[in-house]
């Protein structure tokens, strides 16, 4: 099964690769892993997509908790919650199938975001299922070149309270020359 991870992290050089590291080290497969900036300065969000059961998950979290950098960590498995994926699509069109491929698109809420001479670009967000069916009806046209991002997720409903409270006090003091030492 896969377990979908949030992780609130310190932006911070070597982050992604500390905890990317740490997935790795325990033998699990990252299935998707996304990271962006947050509303708070100097915070960045992953979500991390593995394929694991609950109680792994958990030690993983536990895990993702030692690590210096690391704020907040939710399993956002089994909440409420929205997940989305974004994909570019490069396929191949001429005179006799452009007008089928934008009616395609049109039914999957696609945007066309580049139109060439023999091929156009479509941007679609939504589920991975959705994804993977629009990949899968544009093949017989030939899909020329494809990049997805990783899945994202957001609880539903209000704010998590925990990770807040822990933002607003003063979690750690990043030594200047980025050794990773905090101090007290």
């Amino acid at each position: 099964m896969v377990q979908t991870l949030v992780v609130h992290v310190e932006n911070r050089p070597g982050v992604l690769n500390r905890v990317s590291s740490l997935i790795r080290r325990r033998a699990y497969n990252i299935e998707s892993l996304t990271v962006g900036h947050t509303e708070k300065p100097g915070v960045s969000r992953m979500t991390i997509a593995v394929s694991t059961d609950e109680g792994g998950a958990a030690r993983l979290e536990a895990h993702l908790y030692k690590l210096v950098n690391v704020l907040y960590v939710q399993n956002v498995t089994q909440v409420p919650v929205v997940f989305r994926d974004l994909a570019m699509i490069k396929v191949a069109a001429n005179q006799e199938t452009r007008t089928a491929l934008l009616q395609l698109a049109a039914a999957f809420r696609a945007r066309v975001v580049d139109i060439g001479i023999e091929s156009l670009v479509f941007e679609v967000t939504g589920t991975e299922e959705k994804i993977d069916s629009l990949v899968e009806v544009l093949r017989p046209y030939g899909v020329l070149e494809m990049v997805r991002t990783g899945r994202v997720a957001m609880s539903r409903g209000p704010h998590t309270a925990n990770f807040e409270q822990q933002a607003d006090t003063e979690v750690s003091a990043w030594d200047e020359d980025h050794t990773g030492v905090y101090e007290n």
